[in-house]
């Protein structure tokens, strides 16, 4: 039921992901105006606007001029469903959830929103800080756990330390908003636990390079193209909630330190 509960939540989120996805880069305000088709300015119905079946049964198209609507407002709103569900059921019915359910939401919009337009906004990577803090402070002061909460601000000192050096050190090879991002993930991915901050840092720069790799090898791009590291970051974060126990334990046993059962 937890998960049920959390894709019917996404669906609602993704609906609105897609107004911050198309507003916020352009400096426009989420809430105001009532969203409108493009085409013929007739705002959309209350009806219209049901999460994926509207789309499906207006067959992709404004009831009023039938102006095609993209087939991307349905996948966000669909995808961020499957994303909600898959975290609900690695987290659990824990007070952490909702700090990982928000990463999950802003995973999708500044993804989408980096891929777009090569930028991170501040609208929504710097809210970030108090949002996430507030909710992980919570869950461990629920939980009596202030280890978690001193592992979280070790890894968002650690991460975003890491971002500023390598973006000091090689000038260009990322944005300021991949730096200021990196101690949002610091924070969750250190929470989670140790293993899951290397993991996942590490998984940012491995996917990262997986997808470079072959676009600078097909001459689809140069040492100087711009590549929107932010989706790899947002990836990598959320892979190692995912992945970070099963790869430290591999890792220890190849180079033999695995723990003793």
């Amino acid at each position: 039921m937890l998960e049920i509960a959390a894709a019917l939540l996404g669906l609602l989120v993704g609906s609105f992901l897609n107004v911050v996805v198309h507003r916020v880069p352009r400096g426009e305000s989420v809430v105001h105006p009532a969203s409108r088709c493009p085409g013929c300015g007739h705002a959309v119905r209350r009806r219209d606007n049901v999460p994926v079946l509207s789309w499906l049964l207006l067959r992709g198209r404004c009831r009023d001029c039938r102006l095609p609507v993209s087939a991307r407002y349905p996948l966000v709103e669909a995808g961020t469903a499957v994303l909600f569900a898959a975290v609900a059921h690695l987290v659990g019915p824990a007070w952490a959830l909702p700090a990982y359910l928000y990463l999950a939401a802003i995973a999708v919009a500044l993804a989408l929103i980096d891929l777009d337009v090569h930028r991170l906004p501040d609208a929504i990577v710097l809210p970030s800080y108090p949002v996430v803090a507030g909710l992980l402070l919570l869950a461990s002061a629920l939980n009596g756990d202030w280890a978690a909460a001193l592992r979280a601000a070790v890894g968002a000192v650690a991460v975003f330390g890491l971002y500023v050096v390598l973006f000091v050190a090689k000038p260009g090879g990322m944005g300021l908003g991949d730096v200021k991002l990196a101690g949002v993930l610091g924070m969750l991915l250190g929470w989670w636990g140790w293993d899951a901050l290397v993991v996942g840092t590490f998984l940012a720069f491995l996917l990262g390079g997986v997808v470079a790799l072959p676009l600078v090898l097909s001459g689809r791009a140069g040492r100087r193209s711009r590549i929107p590291f932010g989706p790899y970051m947002l990836a990598g974060a959320l892979l190692a909630l995912l992945v970070a126990e099963p790869a430290t334990d591999w890792y220890l046993g190849v180079i033999g330190l695995r723990p003793s059962a």
